[in-house]
């Protein structure tokens, strides 16, 4: 899944003051602009919008693994579902599909997403899928082909 315009959810606690976008004009000269939100590229925003993800997950009972705080879990008596954020980009899985199909909901109500489906790519990775589904390959085949 990806969410849109990610920084964008979080408020800024800072002052941040910005020049005016190229091809703006004004008769002021040296105006500056205040920022009421992040925008891409701040140095806060990217851990601004962790704590905003992980307060809706903590929220919803998710909890961050102790040993990579971009996993997030969720576990009870029969099943776990799984969560893997890199910045706006999530994986998402487990074996209760009621609470993935619950989850996706929840984070398009809250974030807006865009749910593209079953991974094919994801940090310079391939997910290659049995016709069944069952098995997985990982494989970094990109890496050694683009350069041969």
């Amino acid at each position: 899944m990806d969410i849109n315009n990610a920084f964008l959810h979080r408020d800024l606690h800072e002052e941040i003051y910005m020049r005016l976008p190229q091809g703006v004009q004004t008769i002021i000269p040296n105006l500056v602009c205040k920022l009421r939100k992040f925008l891409y590229g701040l140095k806060q925003a990217s851990r601004q919008w962790y704590a905003k993800l992980s307060d809706v997950l903590f929220q919803r009972g998710y909890k961050h693994s102790a040993n990579d705080y971009s996993l997030f879990y969720k576990q009870s008596k029969d099943s776990v579902v799984f969560l893997v954020i890199y910045v706006d980009d999530i994986l998402l899985t487990g074996n209760d599909e009621l609470e993935i199909t619950s989850l996706k909901s929840f984070l398009d109500d809250t974030f807006k997403i865009k749910d593209l489906g079953y991974v094919h790519y994801f940090l310079g990775i391939e997910i290659l899928r049995s016709d069944q589904g069952l098995l997985l390959l990982l494989t970094e085949r990109k890496f050694t082909m683009d350069p041969l």
